[in-house]
């Protein structure tokens, strides 16, 4: 890469990397695995700038760079580093790739079908096919108990509204810590969504760590501060949902922290 393409190319990139690192997490199912095609990405375009398609908005053009980089090397053998790892790569052989990126891309990313177009190389039909088939392979597969901690009573019951339509029950809404904590142990979820900052005071971060201490289950967390948690240190937590959110990303966060069932680990959880 040319000395003066380098910074402008990393302006166009750096903000749109956390993005990019969620993504490839739920596509990969790991975020070991994940990173290591984020990290492939920043090299290919650190070795040939032309890699980056500027017809494109900036975000896409990264993303359609990872998708070249994807197709090289999602064979490679990957260390998996747990059995929960493993068992979500084979989770992923149940979904044809292009369809589970069209998806992604979509529900997850917020990305128009035009650039799911471009990313994939694909037309915008044969784009919105491939959204529909992942969409509906993943709700086939996944039907749950969803425990929701969130405050806002108007936020709770829209997110209440979404995990229904997807097939999925609602075991209760708590605003509180102990309330949370309480309902978890009268209906044991296979989901918790949480909002981070409670009623009284209270974490929803304390709130998980409580009830994964007699359960384990996967956990998707709701922050205005995605930034905060997405560290690029190990661990950190698998699923986050950025506020203010679309129904789309709720939908997508849910489907793939069931469809992986990578259950949140009690030392997995960022500080409160």
């Amino acid at each position: 890469m040319a000395n003066d393409t380098a910074p402008d190319l990393h302006a166009a990139v750096a903000p749109h990397l956390t993005m990019l690192r969620r993504y490839a997490r739920a596509l990969s199912g790991s975020q070991q695995r994940g990173d290591l095609f984020t990290m492939t990405t920043l090299e290919a375009l650190v070795a040939d700038a032309s890699a980056f398609d500027r017809t494109l908005s900036p975000k896409a053009a990264l993303f359609k760079t990872f998708r070249s980089v994807w197709v090289e090397i999602d064979g490679a053998d990957v260390d998996e580093g747990s059995a929960l790892e493993g068992a979500a790569r084979k989770r992923l052989d149940q979904i044809a790739p292009e369809a589970r990126q069209a998806f992604l891309l979509g529900a997850l990313e917020d990305f128009g079908m035009d650039d799911i177009a471009a990313i994939l190389s694909v037309s915008e039909a044969e784009a919105q096919a491939l959204y529909d088939a992942g969409l509906e392979t993943i709700r086939a597969q996944t039907r749950a108990r969803v425990l929701v901690i969130e405050d806002e009573p108007i936020i709770a019951m829209d997110i209440r509204s979404i995990v229904t339509e997807l097939g999925h029950e609602c075991t209760g809404i708590a605003s509180t810590r102990d309330m949370a904590v309480k309902m978890a142990r009268e209906t044991p979820p296979d989901l918790i969504l949480s909002d981070i900052q409670l009623a009284d005071g209270s974490s929803g971060i304390d709130a998980v760590r409580d009830i994964l201490a007699d359960h384990a289950m996967p956990v998707i967390f709701i922050t205005a501060y995605p930034e905060r948690f997405l560290t690029g240190e190990r661990p950190e937590p698998a699923f986050l949902i950025t506020k203010p959110f679309k129904r789309s990303n709720v939908e997508a966060a849910v489907s793939q922290a069931l469809f992986f069932n990578d259950a949140t680990l009690i030392e997995a959880l960022p500080e409160s």
